[in-house]
């Protein structure tokens, strides 16, 4: 002790002054705060479902204001490309315009997310042995009533340690891109239903119906919790019978985190011959199959990781 009674060895701080940097509980609260907006990176769900709207009102107030004071030779082109935009925006699978969207993983790993559209159905039991045998994991996303008709499969991809999401109730994928909101809202919220009545969990995951981002769906999507998927590489087997061609195609796209996409129950017959020559093509070039919920829970294990470490 000295003579004013201060121990020389503790640590004192001047009066008026803060310690400099984070402390310990600081640290811990924003890592917890990144490893939370990563997530929430991975997992979109609309959070301004009708901004699009009123962007649109707005370019067709200006579009009027153009037409009175320039005439139909500016108001013309003014219409076409405000109409043209929201055009694209829900025909393009890719557009971020009408609601976010996930095109890919966010890793350098040569890992990809399989992910398989318009089941159950005849080939699922036979994808399922395949995944098996290549120890590789996929989303489904399958269609409502489709699910409904035959659940045993449904439960039969979760038992098995795949994901589930949700590809419409009813697959109108003529009109998908024009169906009216109450109808978009039967669309999302039945396929929701069976899926949660046949597994105990409803699906995180949405993918519109031929891609198409019809702009009543994000709506639905915030209302149910759904972020919306696409895709960065397809080889359209969807009608493409040859698997060797189909197999080319995804393979020219593949990259560290892509998204693939591939059907089962085509009318020609050959989905799970081209998911056995893709799943053999993707262990020869060394990549490896992922689940973004595998990466979401791996960024909570580092945070916990390091705050063992910190502590």
């Amino acid at each position: 002790m000295t003579p004013d009674g201060r121990n020389p060895d503790a640590t004192t701080t001047p009066r008026g002054w803060a310690p400099v940097g984070p402390t310990p509980a600081g640290r811990a609260e924003g890592q917890e705060t990144a490893a939370a907006g990563r997530g929430r990176a991975l997992h979109r769900p609309p959070r301004h479902p009708h901004a699009w709207a009123i962007a649109f009102l707005v370019s067709q107030a200006l579009l009027a204001a153009l037409w009175w004071r320039y005439g139909w030779r500016v108001g013309v082109p003014v219409l076409l490309l405000s109409h043209g935009a929201l055009a694209w925006a829900t025909l393009w699978p890719r557009s971020r315009w009408l609601s976010p969207v996930l095109t890919r993983l966010p890793t350098t790993d040569r890992v990809v997310w399989l992910t398989i559209d318009d089941g159950p159905s005849d080939d699922t039991v036979a994808i399922l042995d395949l995944l098996d045998a290549h120890a590789a994991k996929a989303t489904f996303f399958v269609v409502g009533e489709r699910a409904a008709a035959r659940p045993q499969l449904v439960r039969e991809i979760a038992r098995r340690g795949h994901a589930l999401g949700n590809h419409s109730a009813t697959h109108p994928q003529a009109w998908f891109w024009a169906l009216p909101p109450a109808r978009m809202r039967r669309e999302v919220a039945r396929t929701q239903a069976v899926l949660a009545e046949i597994t105990g969990v409803a699906p995180r995951w949405f993918r519109a119906v031929v891609g198409m981002a019809n702009p009543f769906v994000a709506a639905e999507l915030k209302r149910h919790g759904l972020a919306r998927v696409a895709w960065g590489a397809r080889g359209y087997d969807a009608v493409a019978a040859e698997p060797a061609g189909v197999v080319a195609r995804i393979e020219r796209r593949l990259r560290p985190g892509a998204i693939v996409l591939l059907h089962e129950g085509a009318g020609h017959g050959r989905n799970v011959e081209t998911l056995a020559l893709l799943l053999q093509r993707l262990d020869e070039a060394g990549y490896a199959t992922v689940l973004p919920e595998s990466l979401e829970a791996a960024e909570v294990v580092g945070v916990v990781d390091t705050l063992s470490c910190d502590g």
